[in-house]
């Protein structure tokens, strides 16, 4: 068992100080690295100010306001306004009871293989049994497709209140939506009333290349969903569409949504600096320039398939039992990957988007020779 006793930049290090490179991030959540300099300043400066306080509207605080200002003022006009959280979860939770709310609708459809959070609701959205089954009865009305199904798009229909999904399936081991797919999936959710949801929970923050996938891909969702890479290391997460939609929110009941942290003003603080930073630096403009060059290095005849959509890679092996003897070899030499949830055959790849073309290059030498030494 690894114990982490400091982190910097793209590494980790652990009791006697030998360092880790983190080629995961979290699952995608230090965006800009350990301890980012700007973002550790912005929440001690607000430790200094307060910390929690009533977040329902009752007080103006400026890290809150501050932060929907800056998301919104990089979004369409559709997506005007801000709904700040805890987590991905909660703003899956929060964004399911807003579809329901604003089109009197209760049946959601999701795609199979996909992942949007663990608590009740947002679990029910999962098809695996496996994950499911020990808290059944789960929501009634949620109904799964297959992504990438052009077929499976007629199950859409005015009964549907929202569909959710994401730009790209992460947990699948990366999938990439098929050309054209996602704006048919638009298309069919406008005729029938239907609102769209984006989960950009992994996709967001840079790591696609474009600060929000969706506009990588050119389709504009109802409501998206944004968290992890979002606090800069510090739990936040939100779900943003119009004032139109979230006005909804204000009446029968008065309170659509209560969430007590929410929003918090230190995690708000440093989601600030963090959404600052990117933007600053432009690190999303990096992204293809080192995605290439993690394709250049990824080669070995025992890699089935490398799968990628920016800095969200997935090396596909031939089972379970060596991506967990590669994993070992890695970590034993300073390098931190993973597995997804819903393809344990497949290596994950999500470092911070800081990562050099130098750490690339470390980072691919070591795990391809954890392959040679495993295959």
């Amino acid at each position: 068992m690894l114990e982490i006793v400091s982190g910097s930049g793209m590494y980790l290090f652990d009791k006697d100080g030998k360092p880790y490179m983190d080629l995961i991030a979290g699952i995608g959540v230090s965006c800009l690295g350990h301890s980012h300099p700007a973002v550790v300043e912005a929440a001690k400066k607000q430790l200094d100010q307060y910390m929690h306080t009533m977040v329902y509207g009752e007080y103006v605080l400026s890290p809150q306001v501050d932060l929907a200002t800056l998301i919104t003022s990089q979004l369409p006009d559709s997506l005007d306004a801000v709904y700040l959280v805890n987590s991905g979860t909660e703003a899956t939770e929060g964004a399911m009871k807003l579809a329901k709310r604003y089109t009197g609708r209760y049946e959601i459809i999701a795609c199979k293989k996909a992942y949007h959070g663990s608590s009740q609701g947002a679990a029910s959205l999962m098809n695996d049994d496996y994950f499911t089954q020990a808290y059944r009865p789960l929501l009634p009305g949620i109904r799964h497709i297959e992504y990438n199904c052009d077929f499976c798009l007629r199950q859409i229909t005015d009964k549907t209140a929202a569909v959710i999904m994401e730009p790209v399936q992460a947990e699948w081991g990366i999938r990439p939506p098929l050309d054209g797919y996602l704006q048919k999936v638009r298309d069919r959710c406008s005729e029938t009333g239907t609102l769209l949801i984006f989960d950009e929970i992994q996709t967001g923050y840079g790591r696609s290349g474009h600060l929000f996938a969706f506009q990588k891909y050119g389709v504009i969702p109802d409501i998206m969903l944004i968290a992890k890479g979002m606090g800069g290391g510090m739990p936040i997460g939100g779900f943003v569409s119009s004032q139109k939609i979230l006005k909804v929110f204000t009446n029968n009941p008065l309170l659509g949504h209560i969430t007590t942290f929410g929003g918090h003003p230190v995690s708000s603080a440093a989601a600030l600096a963090t959404l600052q930073t990117l933007l600053k630096e432009k690190l999303y403009e990096q992204v293809p320039e080192k995605e290439k060059l993690f394709l250049d290095l990824l080669k070995h005849d025992a890699i089935i398939e490398v799968r990628h959509a920016g800095l969200m890679i997935g090396v596909e092996l031939e089972s379970f039992e060596m991506v967990q003897a590669v994993i070992k070899k890695c970590l034993d030499q300073g390098l931190i990957v993973d597995w997804f949830l819903f393809n344990d055959k497949t290596i994950r790849i999500a470092p911070p988007l800081i990562i050099t073309e130098e750490e690339i290059r470390k980072a691919c030498g070591i795990l391809i020779g954890a392959i040679e030494l495993c295959a």
